[in-house]
């Protein structure tokens, strides 16, 4: 009896250097893995670190020949949000409750509408269901700027350019959008537990609305938070649908004052760029908090949906 424990603990023993041995190579394997990483977080948080850098400094802070990644003696976020905050008339105000407007509005509806498409796709059977399924990921190759020419003749001709629908109806759709969602609806909610709900007496409203969608609900918040993004990133729709400048969405309005400090140069500009790179820090400030706080969220939607 006292043999077995010690010709297995001697087993054990003998196979720990064997298993290091093969764990030793995959270590050294992820040291490169590890500074490509590196380089692209530095990559991507360089320009990030240039807006909050810059957007602490006055207009002769950012033209005085200081480095342009460290502060400047006079940090000045208080005056230079003032500023962007009281620019012709409040005009940044009004652009971000635009872009909050089109990004909520837009990015609901797109959701759902991803949903209901890409359920219907995943668990139903109808004629033609192949065809429609190809021609979705055929749209989803098209860029979105190739249709917004197309889209401002046909919204020209019912009257809706320089409106807010003209914004907001074109990013309601996302085949990308659908697709996640039949991938997704495909593996998490299984036929069976449909099958066993309609057994029950439930019709296929109540069986979407009571089994599937809370099954869905890392891949609707994921389809959300991506279409959000989206519309509140929108920028060529906008700029080429509206010519009011009360309508537009901070991106926009961001451009115009930029083509406007360039355009006047040294003679007045200059004043200009201080609140521009801080009315740009502004605007990427709730799309931070959307994906912070809704992270666990989305990053379980595209683990379990093999979306990764």
């Amino acid at each position: 009896m006292s043999v077995t424990p010690v010709e297995v603990t001697g087993t054990k023993a003998a196979r720990r250097p064997a298993i290091e041995r093969r764990r030793a190579p995959r270590e050294r394997g992820r040291i490169p893995l590890s500074i490509v990483l590196g380089l692209l977080m530095v990559y991507f948080l360089v320009p990030f670190w240039w807006l909050i850098v810059n957007s602490s400094k006055t207009a002769a802070g950012l033209f005085g020949g200081d480095s342009a990644l460290w502060f400047a003696d006079d940090i000045n976020y208080v005056g230079n949000l003032v500023d962007l905050f009281t620019y012709g008339g409040g005009i940044y105000a009004r652009w971000l409750a635009n872009s909050a407007l089109y990004a909520i509005v837009g990015g609901l509806g797109a959701t759902v509408l991803a949903v209901l498409a890409g359920y219907g796709f995943a668990k139903y059977q109808f004629a033609g269901r192949r065809l429609s399924f190809a021609i979705l990921l055929g749209a989803v190759m098209v860029p979105t700027t190739a249709l917004v020419i197309p889209t401002f003749v046909l919204f020209a001709q019912v009257g809706w350019t320089n409106t807010i629908w003209a914004v907001i109806f074109p990013t309601l759709l996302n085949p990308f959008g659908v697709y996640l969602m039949n991938v997704y609806a495909r593996d998490a909610v299984p036929d069976e537990l449909l099958d066993a709900a309609r057994v029950d007496g439930a019709g296929e409203f109540r069986s979407f609305f009571t089994v599937a969608l809370p099954l869905l609900r890392p891949a609707i918040v994921t389809v959300l938070l991506l279409s959000v993004v989206a519309s509140w990133n929108n920028y060529f729709l906008p700029l080429v649908m509206l010519s009011d400048n009360r309508l537009f969405p901070v991106t926009v309005g961001i451009g115009l004052w930029q083509s406007t400090a360039s355009t006047y140069g040294a003679a007045g500009g200059q004043t200009l760029w201080s609140i521009i790179i801080l009315g740009s820090l502004v605007s990427v400030i709730p799309l931070i908090i959307a994906f912070l706080t809704l992270q666990k969220y989305w990053r379980g939607g595209l683990a379990i949906g093999s979306l990764k």
